[in-house]
């Protein structure tokens, strides 16, 4: 057996191919953090896409790897149910916690009905200078040809402003909003606390204050257009039991900030693999909102979701008892060759770009999706104004999770439009 907690991509895929495919553990988190993981998903797509994996440190669990499989799983809320939970985990992070991304039908579209006009097509309209302006800021105090931590500087502070707008929670304490949203998918592994007790600890400071601003936006006479006063002022959730407001505004935190800030990480490191695509975004930056959604699939900021089979099926020759967790790697989806041609290159203008499976598909599909892309959008049409290049000037950093598909540091330099003459 190969030690995980070492593993480079290398050796990942020499063990990949030549070890017994039932060996395969694809959810070890240090396969993540190296960034190895794709050999594994390779082969289990070609030789098993639909495989039972019998020991792990999350009990046993089936993994979906194909695209169109994950697609049909996805959508099947009879057979399969989020429930449990949408993570390969059994309990969430408090123990007892619940959300509508956890939630079967109806319930689940009752919940996200409420919250929903907040990225709706309207309001988004009306966010975009908003943001645009912020982005600018950021862009335009960034150190230029010195090293700094791209990750820090401009994909934690962007999504952090704009959750605190979305939740007009106190826009000096925004940082908190990444605090809790790190601790809950991470936990001791961010550094940050030292047990899952400090977690949940935390976790319930988390509650407490958004307990005291459902209260305080519970009134009729309270008015504003942001989540916390949706969810307090609507019937189907403003009397919802402490454990279900904690679940689902850690799910729109968490929604809000992982995916949009490993994408924007994601997105620097994938042209820097891939220069000739940089080029290509440089001489043609019509091709932004394209790249935005190729970026979201070569990234895929979370790697997976789960599902609990509510009766035995069976799905592609395999059959998948009553009880067994089934997981739907997304990574793997969206890097399968049977839909994706040279499925790990960045392809920027690729015809397909939009066919991924990064924000779900069917009823559980991101709520917040054209959020994201607007803000990438938006992004990159500002970079392109003022650099040459965002280069990375050193290996990034990698969450451990198999979760959260993340960054913590990616060292870059900033190279200004002008040095190109000079």
């Amino acid at each position: 057996m190969i030690d995980y907690r070492s593993i480079d991509p290398e050796q990942a895929r020499e063990f990949a191919e030549n070890s017994n495919i039932e060996e395969l553990d694809v959810s070890n988190w240090h396969l993540f953090k190296a960034d190895a993981q794709g050999a594994f998903f390779e082969r289990l797509r070609r030789e098993d896409p639909v495989h039972y994996h019998s020991d792990s440190r999350y009990g046993p669990y089936w993994s979906i790897t194909r695209h169109q499989h994950i697609k049909e799983i996805d959508i099947d809320h009879v057979r399969f149910s989020s429930e449990k939970n949408i993570t390969i985990v059994d309990s969430t992070v408090d123990g007892n916690s619940t959300s509508f991304i956890a939630m079967d039908p109806p319930k689940h579209g009752q919940q996200r009905k409420v919250v929903a006009p907040v990225v709706g097509p309207r309001n988004l309209g009306e966010m975009e200078s908003l943001i645009r302006d912020r982005v600018i800021h950021i862009l335009e105090n960034l150190p230029v040809n010195e090293e700094f931590n791209w990750v820090e500087r401009v994909s934690i502070e962007l999504t952090t402003q704009m959750l605190a707008t979305l939740f007009d929670f106190p826009f000096e304490q925004r940082r908190k909003l990444t605090y809790w949203s790190d601790i809950a998918t991470l936990g001791p592994s961010t550094g940050l606390v030292d047990s899952w007790d400090q977690v949940h600890s935390e976790l319930q400071d988390c509650l407490s204050v958004f307990s005291d601003l459902f209260a305080q936006r519970a009134n009729p006479k309270h008015q504003g257009f942001d989540l916390i006063t949706m969810l307090a002022q609507n019937p189907a959730t403003r009397h919802m039991p402490p454990t279900e407001l904690l679940g689902n505004v850690m799910l729109l935190i968490i929604g809000g900030n992982d995916t949009t800030r490993n994408t924007i990480s994601g997105g620097v490191w994938a042209l820097n693999q891939f220069p000739d695509q940089y080029h290509k975004l440089r001489t043609s930056p019509e091709v932004i909102p394209n790249m935005v959604a190729e970026i979201i699939r070569w990234q895929t900021p979370l790697a997976h979701m789960r599902r609990t089979a509510l009766e035995d099926v069976e799905f592609h020759g395999k059959r998948i008892r009553k009880g067994d967790k089934v997981v739907m790697w997304y990574v793997s989806g969206n890097r399968d060759e049977r839909v994706f041609e040279d499925a790990d290159k960045l392809i920027v203008d690729r015809p397909n770009a939009r066919a991924h499976v990064s924000f779900g598909f069917g009823l559980h599909r991101c709520m917040g999706n054209r959020l994201a892309e607007m803000q990438l959008r938006i992004l990159w049409e500002e970079i392109q104004q003022r650099f040459h290049m965002i280069e990375v000037v050193g290996e990034p950093e990698r969450a451990l999770s198999n979760f959260t598909k993340g960054y913590v540091q990616l060292p870059v330099k900033v190279r200004p439009l002008e040095k190109l003459a000079s």
